[in-house]
């Protein structure tokens, strides 16, 4: 198999948001967290403002985005909007080969270029993306190994986008512990409904801020959403399930939320030239 490499496109560059300012390894920044709409409008546009400072501080640079788990990705980041901005976007998809995956591939003719492999050993090139969108983590084995890898596609001062579920939350500990049919029910009308509820410990807010320590990365914004609240008509008995869970784990497991998304950047040294 031949291994991932971020590509490039032609045409001119333009001037974008802000860019995201850097902050002490694994330490969130100020006021960044916040419990938003469970909707992806929430993502979207923290990824999109994201991937829009990124561009902005390198004008004429093609951008090269990997979308890890591509099946579950939606639209964040919005590429069309960065395209429209007047960057240059190369995009990539890749995701866990597994039948579910499969099935979403096959049926939507916008994943046609995806790479079905296993994530912990498909090929992927050293320091070849700018910008790695990551979501599903909550749903593979090996979570730490597979952040690793895709870490170590980044550029220096790349972007990682992460989006996963949150095990300790009250609906995380519902997902992780309820028999599949009941957990069909709670996610009815979702694309991660098919793929197993695995949890890692590195699968929460404490596990990726360690992770972000330990790797010397930089958390420079957290989103929490809440999925379930969000819902027009969430399943009957899952709010007040969850707010149980809550009462009895003494507030550890959180009702108030079940996705965290995070903006993480990989430092970039001094000495260092983004190649």
């Amino acid at each position: 198999m031949n291994g991932i490499d971020g590509g490039a496109g032609g045409g001119p560059a333009g001037r974008g948001a802000t860019g995201i300012g850097l902050e002490r390894p694994g330490r969130h920044a100020a006021g960044a967290t916040a419990v938003a709409d469970a909707s992806t409008t929430g993502a979207t546009e923290l990824f999109t403002v994201a991937a829009l400072g990124y561009a902005s501080q390198r004008p004429g640079h093609a951008l090269t985005l990997l979308q890890a788990g591509c099946t579950t990705a939606g639209r964040a980041p919005d590429i069309e909007k960065l395209r429209a901005s007047g960057y240059d976007v190369a995009v990539s998809l890749i995701d866990d080969d597994n039948a579910a995956a499969r099935a979403t591939v096959a049926a939507d003719p916008g994943l046609a270029s995806c790479t079905l492999a296993d994530l912990r050993v498909v090929p992927l090139t050293p320091r070849s993306f700018d910008i790695v969108h990551c979501t599903l983590l909550e749903r593979i084995a090996n979570a730490e190994l597979v952040l690793d890898r895709l870490v170590d596609t980044l550029r220096p001062g790349g972007l990682l986008l992460l989006r996963t579920g949150d095990r300790d939350s009250a609906a995380g500990f519902l997902d992780r512990v309820l028999p599949r049919p009941f957990r069909s029910l709670i996610w009815r009308g979702r694309r991660l409904r098919p793929y197993p509820a695995v949890y890692e410990r590195v699968v929460s807010g404490r596990g990726i801020q360690s992770y972000a320590q330990r790797r010397g990365l930089v958390i420079s914004q957290r989103q929490a959403l809440s999925l379930v609240t969000a819902r027009a008509r969430p399943p009957s008995g899952l709010m007040p399930a969850c707010r149980l869970v809550e009462r009895l784990s003494l507030g550890r497991l959180s009702c108030a939320h079940d996705e965290l998304c995070y903006v993480i950047r990989k430092p970039e040294p001094g000495f260092a030239r983004v190649l």
